[in-house]
């Protein structure tokens, strides 16, 4: 059996991961930018990136599977790593190694991409957090008295916009 189909699917593979992170620096911009109508349509179009990614990963694995039962290689390990390890002809290895650098290389920047936009996330929710917090002071801090003196219940259910009529 040749190795094309699963170079072929490599290719594709590194394809949609290219556009994956090529969305993934977008939604870094929404985030900088706080556009959450664009982060929205972006998270909508990586789902659909990453569920073509799951049906691509799952033929990869069944070719791969299928050229290790035609070269009559076993081994619990079918990776492309193995597959590279075992293949004769020396052009198609070339070609699958190309390829598996190239998606590996792809997926290296796209794990530190996310994890920048994990961080910038972290602090909007970091500075959402402390807004709130400003806007809606302790019940602690707003008056003043004894700090050993029991408070009556009504005092803590005192709400931002205390008047008497």
């Amino acid at each position: 059996m040749s190795t094309q189909p699963i170079t072929e699917i490599m290719d594709k593979l590194c394809s949609l991961h290219q556009s994956l992170l090529t969305l993934s620096q977008e939604k870094t911009e929404a985030l900088k930018k706080g556009n959450t109508e664009e982060l929205q349509a972006i998270i909508v179009k990586e789902r659909k990136h990453v569920q073509a990614i799951g049906q691509l990963e799952t033929k990869r694995e069944q070719l791969v599977s299928d050229w290790f039962a035609s070269q009559g290689v076993n081994g619990d390990e079918r990776t492309i790593t193995a597959m590279l390890e075992n293949i004769n002809n020396e052009q198609e290895g070339q070609a699958l190694q190309e390829q598996f650098e190239r998606l590996v290389m792809i997926l290296a920047d796209l794990k530190q991409q996310e994890k920048l936009n994990q961080e910038l996330t972290q602090q909007s929710l970091q500075f959402i957090d402390m807004s709130l917090d400003m806007i809606q002071p302790s019940m602690k801090n707003l008056n003043y008295g004894r700090p050993n003196a029991k408070q009556s219940d009504s005092g803590n259910r005192r709400s931002v916009f205390d008047s008497k009529a």
